[in-house]
């Protein structure tokens, strides 16, 4: 059963966003409904700095209770290093690694977001867990907002 799901940036963000508004939001019903805990990063604090009021004002309106927030270590950046040693992605893409290497250490369930380019994209998360395995880390699963839903099944 998966109980700990890890959100990036682009997930809080994708509650207001017309393109993905719809999806996330079925998400964090089903997060409450379920009591699937939220991993919420510093990292992800940092980038929502800048983000519009009613995002902030929605990630203060989720349940404390969900909440497991979670610091940037030396571990974790010495793993989203590894990550552009190994060429997963380019030194701009640093804090992508920052969030694939939080879940990662952390052992989320699942690390969530809209980011395709750079973290939900099939060559991208091999690379991620290749370099995961190398360094003795567990791999870790990768998806969007949409494959995580719950659909109804009316057969």
């Amino acid at each position: 059963m998966i109980t700990r799901f890890y959100l990036d940036t682009s997930v809080f963000g994708g509650y207001y966003d017309t393109e993905f508004e719809e999806i996330t939001k079925k998400l964090f019903d089903q997060i409450v409904k379920d009591g699937i805990k939220i991993m919420y990063s510093e990292l992800t604090k940092n980038e929502l700095i800048n983000a519009p009021d009613r995002v902030k004002d929605f990630i203060k309106s989720l349940p404390e209770n969900l909440i497991n927030y979670i610091e940037i270590t030396d571990e974790s950046l010495i793993l989203a290093d590894k990550y552009i040693a190994e060429k997963v992605v380019g030194q701009t893409s640093r804090e992508d690694c920052i969030h694939i290497a939080l879940a990662t250490i952390n052992r989320a369930d699942v690390l969530v977001s809209w980011n395709f380019k750079h973290i939900v994209n099939l060559t991208r998360i091999r690379g991620y867990n290749s370099v995961n395995l190398k360094t003795g880390y567990p791999s870790i699963e990768i998806r969007s907002p949409k494959e995580l839903i719950q659909y109804e099944d009316n057969n």
